[in-house]
């Protein structure tokens, strides 16, 4: 088959010891970035299996009509970012492992690791520190340690769970918000639960989100919520930018509740104008959406990727979306 990879930014895929696994194929890796749907044609024009790297490029009923030989999607996790209605009318299939890496679970502790660095980052201002020693400033300011603090976790799924056991580690007070069952199981883990959604942000130290991006969660957290936290207080995004009201966060900085913020995750991205709203503000600390881009979380996503294609090509596809296209007519 023609398998194309896209958004393979730093060339890490062929060095990835599961890249064997398409010997037999002809692949085409890109490393740059675009969401120019006529570039994207061209690129994909005798694409039959296309690699998605998370959410990093939409998929939608232009570019797919635009792709005749496409008959297979393989990405993880999530699939916010492809039309899937338009799949199926195309006849393509998407496979998409919800939880990518199985049992080994790599992704999600480096996206709960990435996550208590932040913290610890913007609480004790790190960047600013180092910045100030750098310009022969010596110290700059004084932060915050964690210990005895507060600490909100907004969702109670697998990376939450393990943030929360960081958190109980560092000797925090850790609080959970999430749906009712999340919640009992919180409690059954030992945790405590917010008396509310708002109650949630007006009492902790730090709140943390852990959810999926979905319609029911898209905004979720309100310019109301930030604005309810302590001047004191930081809030952490690893999960997904559209879980805070558009344009909320750097206005609640802004206003000065909360009086941080640490951030993995942007509406757009890749974001290359230096000049961001966010990365104009000296009360936060930015990351470019690192959270499962380590060395081991990309070969256990990339090993189901690349064995989804495996079975596709067997003629027993696994983690299908849209089965219909199964059952669909042969010509």
């Amino acid at each position: 088959m023609n398998i194309a990879i896209l958004d393979d930014i730093f060339d890490t895929v062929r060095t990835l010891p599961c890249f064997a696994k398409l010997r037999s194929h002809r692949v085409a890796i890109w490393n740059e970035h675009t969401k120019d749907t006529g570039v994207l044609a061209h690129r994909l024009a005798d694409t039959e299996a296309l690699v998605l790297i998370r959410e990093r490029t939409p998929v939608g009923a232009t570019l797919l009509e635009r792709l005749p030989k496409l008959r297979l999607i393989s990405q993880v996790s999530a699939y916010p970012h492809i039309d899937v209605e338009a799949c199926s009318r195309r006849g393509v299939l998407l496979c998409s492992n919800p939880s990518p890496g199985g049992p080994r679970m790599s992704g999600r502790h480096a996206t709960a690791e990435l996550t208590w660095g932040l913290m610890i980052a913007a609480l004790r201002e790190i960047p600013q520190q180092m910045a100030s020693l750098k310009a022969g400033k010596w110290q700059k300011g004084v932060g915050l340690a964690l210990r005895g603090r507060a600490l909100g976790v907004y969702g109670y799924g697998h990376i939450g769970r393990i943030v929360a056991g960081y958190g109980r580690a560092f000797g925090m007070q850790v609080r959970v918000w999430a749906r009712e069952a999340a919640r009992a199981q919180a409690v059954a883990d030992g945790y405590g639960v917010a008396r509310s959604h708002q109650a949630l942000f007006e009492e902790s130290d730090v709140v943390t989100l852990h959810l999926r991006l979905v319609e029911a969660t898209r905004g979720i957290v309100t310019a109301a919520d930030l604005a309810r936290m302590k001047p004191t207080a930081l809030i952490v995004n690893t999960s997904r930018a559209g879980l805070i009201e558009p344009g909320a966060l750097e206005a609640a900085l802004r206003a000065g509740r909360p009086g941080r913020a640490a951030v993995d995750v942007f509406d757009e991205e890749p974001v290359t104008d230096p000049h961001h709203p966010l990365l104009a503000l000296d009360n936060v600390v930015a990351t470019p959406h690192l959270g499962y881009v380590e060395r081991q979380s990309l070969e256990d996503q990339f090993d189901d990727i690349f064995e989804q294609i495996l079975a596709f090509e067997r003629g027993a596809p696994i983690n299908v979306v849209n089965p219909q296209v199964l059952r669909r007519p042969t010509a």
